[in-house]
């Protein structure tokens, strides 16, 4: 059995750097990562703008102004104002080059084309800048960038509508037990409802990975033997929920052995989550995750989800951890070390009741885990502690 460190090492150094590359829309985009440099093919703004609805000027000595025209957003007029002249503007409408000042509509007054400013105006006031963003031939989005919805908004304001980015691993999960049964079926005596997978599936898809299918394998060796070995070939990360313990009918440990799955490490001493597995064929991963839900889910985000990271390009690709005052006051059995389901706010965190690895209730409020480790046995109100802030809080 090894450390929770020893383990994200182990992990880290086997897990390959993003590979092969696509070209897709910016509309598919979201969840991907450039896996090139992005350069700006336009300067943004790509001309003086207005930042509000007011009255472009040429600045002089004087308050009072000449009001000579007006400019609409889309408008290509370049009117040319003298100094002392004024022309009315709106939000987003190009700036004559002749004006060095916009000054917002409630602090002026116009009575027969005369324009009298009441504030002080400053240059360059109330203009964005051409390229305020950026210029034209810059880096709008360095390598390695995870797309979100703002970064599509920023590429299409610059006329950008395909991207290269990385491909996203493809991942099956694969859930065990005669025991399980799906949602919305009879649930007979000694029966369960799988919920593992629709877990795995959505914690996956909220971080941006959609390539995912979705496998139930009998507590049969050879039916196990034979789906691990055809479901591995065709994804790049397998993810086995259940059956790697050492009971009578835990039957993945030894079928992956037998396909040829390397073991990188089976077990790691913390809670939840101490029967963790990985292994690696070839340029293909497997965690074998604990059967108890949030253990399972506990794995999923310290261990796969930065692998799954890793493997499709991000460059920051852990758990982002913080120090934080807990509320709180634990006893723990300080053998092992723990990751406890807590709520994290305003450098704050409270150790929630309920941190059996069976219960999902109390993690379906959580946003962060609070790492405590194995050498610690207790943790007093008003003590720093490490957090783990999961993604649902970033």
């Amino acid at each position: 059995m090894i450390s929770v460190t020893q383990a994200l090492k182990i992990v880290d150094n086997a897990t390959r750097e993003a590979g092969s590359c696509k070209t897709i829309s910016i509309q598919e985009a979201i969840g991907y990562v450039t896996c090139e440099n992005i350069i700006a093919p336009i300067s943004m703004p790509p001309f003086r703008q207005s930042a509000m609805d007011g009255y472009a000027v040429n600045r002089h000595k004087k308050n009072n102004y000449s009001l000579i025209g007006e400019i609409k957003a889309g408008d290509a007029n370049n009117l040319r104002l003298n100094k002392g002249e004024a022309v009315r503007i709106f939000t987003g409408a190009p700036v004559p080059d002749s004006a060095n000042a916009v000054v917002m509509q409630e602090k002026v007054s116009v009575s027969n084309a005369m324009l009298t400013i009441m504030t002080p105006i400053n240059d360059q006031m109330n203009i964005r800048p051409l390229g305020e963003q950026v210029l034209n031939g810059q880096v709008a989005l360095n390598k390695g960038t995870k797309i979100t919805a703002a970064g599509i908004g920023y590429l299409a304001s610059l006329g950008i509508s395909e991207i290269s980015v990385y491909e996203k691993p493809k991942i099956a999960i694969v859930v065990t037990g005669n025991e399980l049964v799906s949602s919305g079926e009879d649930l007979n005596f000694g029966q369960i409802y799988e919920s593992n997978a629709q877990m795995l599936a959505a914690n996956l898809k909220s971080c941006g990975f959609d390539q995912i299918t979705v496998h139930h394998v009998l507590d049969n060796y050879k039916s196990t033997v034979n789906s691990l070995n055809t479901i591995l070939k065709s994804n790049d990360v397998l993810l086995v929920s259940g059956g790697i313990s050492v009971g009578d009918y835990d039957f993945v440990g030894k079928a992956l052995d037998e396909i040829g799955v390397t073991t990188l490490f089976y077990k790691v001493r913390q809670k939840p989550g101490k029967p963790l597995f990985f292994g690696k064929k070839e340029d293909k991963y497997v965690f074998a995750l604990p059967g108890n839900p949030a253990a399972a889910l506990s794995c999923c985000y310290i261990y796969v989800i930065p692998a799954l990271q890793k493997i499709s390009g991000m460059k920051d690709f852990n758990l982002h951890k913080i120090q934080a005052i807990s509320q709180s006051s634990i006893k723990t059995p300080g053998d092992r070390s723990q990751f406890l389901k807590a709520i994290y706010k305003n450098n704050q965190v409270d150790i929630l009741e309920g941190q059996n690895s069976s219960m999902l209730q109390t993690f379906a409020l959580a946003n962060a885990l609070v790492q405590v480790p194995e050498e610690i046995n207790e943790i007093h109100i008003n003590d720093k502690v490490e957090v783990l802030l999961l993604p649902v809080n970033i």
